[in-house]
């Protein structure tokens, strides 16, 4: 199997990208001294590839990314006598992920850990960074670290067991990208809808390999998140509030943060509407919603306790154009008024 070096995070941490499937994740980890985080779903469909491993099955779902799993995932931990040389491999979509390298960072101060992402979400976006964390209470990720994994592995056939609504929600991240700094990747993605739907392989490993570079390249100028780390939050800061109020997909919610972003960069920055209305076409061609419908009154109060706010404004991210983000303090009793104008 064929393995490619393609980017250093820090000089501790090599991100790798190859066709891997799990029966080669020895090859990475030593299995004796391994323990695997494991999404319920996964396990159902991969056991087999498993077997031999020590493994611990995560609960699947956004509901479940809290510190009630993680006490029991570390009481999990104890009891399989896992100590400060162990490392952790989360196997699993996005909350399997971040799950596992928040526990990977403070069981026993901080213990190894690596990820097997086996969702186009998690591939082109949350195993990737550093970021981990949990939610709590209404809050998405109040809690969390920035601490790089030893290793990522892709496959590419493990997405396929995924239900549809999960393919949408990883094209909702790789669109996010082409909006902030990839307008060429916009236009691959306007192009190539049918292709990307059906999973073509060619056409997903382009997506995810154009995605992780640009993750890449910015998590390298600014990891933790003082300047243009910030773009990656385009659509999120309204999303993460969508998502909570109406519990849909992460990238459904990121979907309609986008649209009302864009709209609040045709007031602040002077987008012009006909961008807005590109994104709108793109967004709803990969099946994605694109209407804010929730209370805004109750979007404003999970926006008071965002992790962008530094007092009274958020670091907000808008469009110059399709293809170059910006960033603009926004105090937070004008976003309560330019909420009300979407």
């Amino acid at each position: 199997m064929m393995k490619t070096e393609t980017h250093r995070f820090s000089q501790h941490t090599t991100l790798y990208h190859l066709g891997a499937t799990l029966a080669n994740l020895g090859t990475f980890t030593d299995p004796q001294r391994s323990v695997l985080l494991v999404d319920e779903n996964v396990n159902r469909h991969y056991a087999a590839a498993l077997e031999g491993w020590k493994k611990i099955i995560v609960p699947a779902g956004e509901d479940h990314k809290n510190m009630a799993v993680v006490g029991q995932l570390i009481d999990q931990l104890a009891a399989l006598e896992a100590d400060r040389k162990t490392t952790l491999v989360g196997v699993g979509g996005g909350m399997t992920t971040d799950v596992t390298g928040f526990v990977a960072a403070i069981y026993m101060r901080g213990v190894p850990f690596g990820f097997v992402p086996t969702t186009l979400l998690a591939q082109v976006d949350a195993s990737l960074g550093g970021k981990n964390g949990v939610s709590q209470g209404m809050h998405k990720n109040l809690l969390g670290t920035i601490r790089q994994p030893a290793f990522i592995l892709f496959d590419y056939t493990l997405p396929s067991t995924m239900p549809p609504a999960e393919w949408h929600n990883g094209f909702a991240e790789i669109i996010k990208y082409a909006c902030i700094q990839d307008a060429a990747l916009f236009e691959y993605l306007e192009t190539h809808v049918d292709q990307a739907l059906h999973g073509d392989v060619a056409v997903l490993q382009y997506l995810v390999e154009c995605s992780v570079n640009t993750k890449t390249r910015i998590v390298l100028e600014d990891e933790f998140e003082t300047g243009i780390r910030r773009w990656l939050n385009f659509g999120h800061t309204l999303g993460h509030a969508v998502e909570k109020l109406e519990h849909i997909g992460h990238g459904e919610a990121v979907s309609i943060g986008m649209v009302a972003a864009s709209r609040l960069s045709e007031i602040k920055k002077g987008l012009p509407p006909a961008q807005t209305q590109r994104l709108i076409r793109l967004l709803q061609a990969y099946q994605l919603p694109v209407a804010l419908t929730s209370d805004k009154k109750a979007v404003y109060d999970i926006f008071r306790l965002d992790k962008k706010r530094e007092k009274d404004f958020i670091h907000f991210v808008l469009l110059e154009s399709i293809g170059q983000a910006t960033t603009e303090p926004i105090l937070l009793t004008e976003l309560q008024q330019l909420l009300e104008m979407l």
